[in-house]
Parts: structure tokens; C-alpha cells; sequence
């Protein structure tokens, strides 16, 4: 894995974000992670974003995580899901940047509740791919991913077999209506993935694999 150091990523809206980055040279591309909600504990030290950098890192990615405002020494106040997309923005801003990267090389990739923040900012962003993971779709809805149904930007999402917030007839539907859509059911795992950090790295490496290849 490329080390990583830390960062501060600037906001247009005045806030600052703590961030952690790895800049691969020559890198395979850009991967921005975004983590779990802010108000129950989630920061960009989760397991599953960590998991998530580490993967990427090992194929050649240039790797961003960061804190969402008011978060660890991220500046600001919680902004209930909509000034975060400010922040989401400014980070594959910076990760650009930084590693140089032309517009559409960066893959946006989000853990729950910056799954659904990801779904949102990438809906309407050039980005290389996206990744979901365990999106929040029985507290969200499915018609919060109306916006990908219209777009060719391949799509994962990834989730447990028993995720208690992203139900499989929900992610049957996702299979159904959201056809550029490659959709994992991880066996036995919940919404925090106890136990199950190997195997959702591993549907990250292969996704991203294929799509280096051109194959997603």
C-alpha cells in the first residue's frame, strides 16, 4: 500500500476537511472514499473505507479519504446530507489536483451514508465509476438513485446478505432498474460488514480491475 499523508482540503463554503491521501505515480486512477453518517460515529478511519483505500492502493490507485465537515478536525457543522456533497466535490477536486488526473478518472466510492452522498454528487459528476456500498436504500428510497438510471457511468453496489438498511428486494430492484448496475450480495454480512472486511475488499478489487480493463 502507498503511504499516506495527511491532507487539508478546502471548501468553497469556508470549511476545511481532514483528509488522508496517497498519490500513486503513474496511477491507474483516483478513488475519493466517503464514509459512514457523521452523527453516529462514522469517520474516514472506518474499517470498511480503510479496507476499501488499501485495495485501490494495491492496484495502482491514487487513494483520498477523508473526514466530512465536523468531523475530527474537519471544520463546519453537519449540514443533514446537503452541504456534505460540497464537501464530496471538493475532495475529487483535490484528489485531481494532486495526483494530476485528467476529468474522468476518478472513481467515487461511499460506505452508507457516503454511499447515498455518493449516489447523489455522482448523478450529475464526469467520474470514472462509482461505488456503493451497503447504500442506506429502506431509509432513503430507491428513487434517490433515479438520477444513475440515466447515466453510463459504471455502477457497483455492494452489500450484505443481511443488511437491515439496503434489504435484498431493494437491491433486486437496483439489479432491475439500474441496468449499467453490477450489483453483489456479500453472504452473511450486515450493514457494518462484522467479520466481512475481506470479502467486500475483495468485490472492490475486482470491480476495479474490470474497469481498468475497460471491462465494467
Amino acid at each position: 500500500m502507498i503511504a499516506e499523508e495527511p491532507a487539508t482540503i478546502a471548501v468553497p463554503d469556508g470549511v476545511t476537511l481532514e483528509a488522508k491521501i496517497a498519490v500513486s505515480s503513474p496511477a491507474s486512477g483516483g478513488i475519493v472514499i466517503c464514509h459512514p453518517h457523521p452523527l453516529y460515529g462514522g469517520d474516514m478511519d472506518n474499517p470498511v473505507v480503510v479496507r476499501i483505500a488499501e485495495v485501490a492502493s494495491g492496484l495502482g490507485w491514487s487513494t483520498l479519504r477523508f473526514n466530512f465537515r465536523a468531523v475530527g478536525r474537519s471544520t463546519g457543522a453537519h449540514g443533514g446530507g446537503e452541504a456534505e456533497q460540497g464537501d464530496v466535490l471538493a475532495a475529487i477536486d483535490h484528489l485531481r489536483a494532486r495526483a494530476g488526473l485528467p476529468s474522468r478518472s476518478i472513481v467515487l466510492a461511499g460506505y452508507s451514508f457516503g454511499a447515498a452522498m455518493s449516489a447523489k454528487v455522482g448523478a450529475t459528476s464526469e467520474l470514472a465509476g462509482l461505488a456503493l456500498i451497503a447504500p442506506p436504500l429502506s431509509i432513503t428510497g430507491l428513487e434517490r438513485l433515479d438520477g444513475l438510471a440515466s447515466i453510463a457511468t459504471p455502477l457497483l453496489i455492494a452489500a450484505g446478505s443481511n443488511d437491515q438498511y439496503c434489504p435484498l428486494p431493494v437491491l433486486d430492484r437496483a439489479r432491475t432498474e439500474l441496468p449499467q448496475a453490477t450489483v453483489h450480495v456479500i453472504d452473511g454480512a450486515d450493514h457494518f460488514f462484522f467479520g466481512k472486511l475481506f470479502p467486500v475488499g475483495e468485490v472492490v478489487r475486482e470491480w476495479l480491475g474490470r474497469l481498468q480493463l475497460g471491462q465494467a
